[in-house]
């Protein structure tokens, strides 16, 4: 302990890693924490290599990107382990902000964790978003042209956004040189925000199944407990990982976007990657253009709310059906509107799409409102007797 003690980098490490205690009672969901953060060391290396070989012009985009995949030694692995490692990335946050929800992880005294965390899934779908330009293929600039063109939706300003955003008037070449830029530093700014998240999960402490408040004396180190569960968890998730680079390596990527671009020749149908699917039906779900940008700024604003709408007497789901049975609600939801942003815009998919958004804001309505109703009439009639 000495040794260690005396380099300040190895006492972070230490009490990061070794000595940190932590409930004993935590599954194996509290391992997609772990599994983002391997997920993110992956796409930054991965990303630093493509970076070698991209060229960020128009002309040269997409023969670059296949210069890649056909003359780079094992540049078509890299290539597929950074578009693989993307939605794998996004499988371990999702869950990883669904079991928060499901455990309310989000209530005091974690508000600040659970911000933190709902900031790095914002700048991760920024970054993916502006990944996804890159190759320029057909999808990639009708997809960059049809975001971008929302902001266009904002009163006064809007156009002027558009213009600043495109560096010019149309998708062009000084837009894809801004989308790689962004593209390349933003990685380093959810590692930033990822290390923050960790330090302040560590002055917070670790949340569990009960979400019950536990001792020091109650919690068990760091090591070797939970360090040989991650990596037991990581094991399985790189024979699954695995499996998709080598043997379903193209099953995410739209056959449109091996097209080159070409602004004279629209897709009939444009899908973004499934990662954005959810609210890109809620955007699509309102005919109105700035409504539909509204409601989607919404959808992501009362996540940063959750903490604060929420009067929990009961901490954990376990205590709870109502809570139970509205969060897999939820849950089924945002799969619906997945696959609602998947199909064309028509009848009967935008009518579903429309009563889902409802039954999206309505599930943070019943946290606001309707649960703490029954949590007050349970107390009345139940424990006060």
């Amino acid at each position: 302990m000495r040794f260690i003690k005396k380099y300040p980098l190895l006492n972070i490490v230490n009490s990061f890693l070794i000595d940190y205690p932590a409930p004993p009672n935590i599954s194996y969901l509290w391992n997609f924490g772990a599994l983002a953060a391997f997920c993110l060391g992956i796409q930054i290396v991965t990303g630093i290599f493509l970076a070698m070989f991209y060229v960020p012009s128009i002309e040269s985009a997409f023969s670059s990107v296949q210069y890649i995949m056909r003359d780079v030694n094992y540049g078509w692995l890299i290539r597929y382990i950074h578009a693989n490692g993307a939605s794998f990335f996004f499988i371990c946050v999702y869950i990883h902000v669904f079991r928060g929800l499901y455990y309310n992880s989000y209530i005091t005294p974690r508000e600040l964790l659970w911000n933190l965390g709902v900031t790095i899934l914002i700048v991760m779908i920024l970054t993916a978003f502006l990944g996804y330009v890159l190759p320029w293929g057909q999808m990639s600039f009708w997809a960059a042209t049809v975001i971008t063109s929302l902001f266009s939706a904002i009163p006064i300003v809007g156009e002027y956004i558009v213009i600043w955003l495109w560096g010019g008037f149309s998708v062009d070449n000084a837009t894809l040189n801004r989308f790689f830029s962004l593209h390349y530093l933003l990685p380093f700014v959810i590692a930033l925000l990822s290390l923050i998240h960790v330090a302040v999960l560590h002055e917070s402490g670790s949340s569990n199944p009960l979400n019950i408040a536990l001792s020091v004396a109650n919690k068990v180190p760091f090591h070797p407990y939970f360090i040989f569960k991650d990596l037991l968890g990581i094991i399985f998730f790189l024979i699954v990982f695995c499996y998709a680079v080598f043997f379903k390596p193209d099953s995410i990527i739209d056959p449109i976007n091996n097209v080159p671009a070409n602004p004279l020749v629209t897709p009939t149908h444009i899908v973004p990657e499934w990662y954005f699917l959810p609210f890109y039906a809620i955007l699509r779900s309102i005919p109105n253009k700035l409504g539909g940008v509204i409601t989607l700024g919404l959808a992501l604003i009362v996540l940063f709310l959750l903490p604060f709408i929420t009067n929990n007497v009961f901490k954990g789901s376990f205590f709870e059906i109502s809570k139970t049975v509205l969060f897999w609600s939820f849950f089924s939801v945002c799969v619906l509107l997945g696959w609602i942003g998947f199909k064309p815009i028509e009848d009967p998919y935008l009518m579903l799409g429309q009563i889902l958004t409802i039954l999206y804001f309505f599930y943070f309505f019943s946290l606001a409102v309707i649960v703490p109703a029954l949590q007050a009439y349970t107390f009345k009639n139940v424990f006060a007797k």
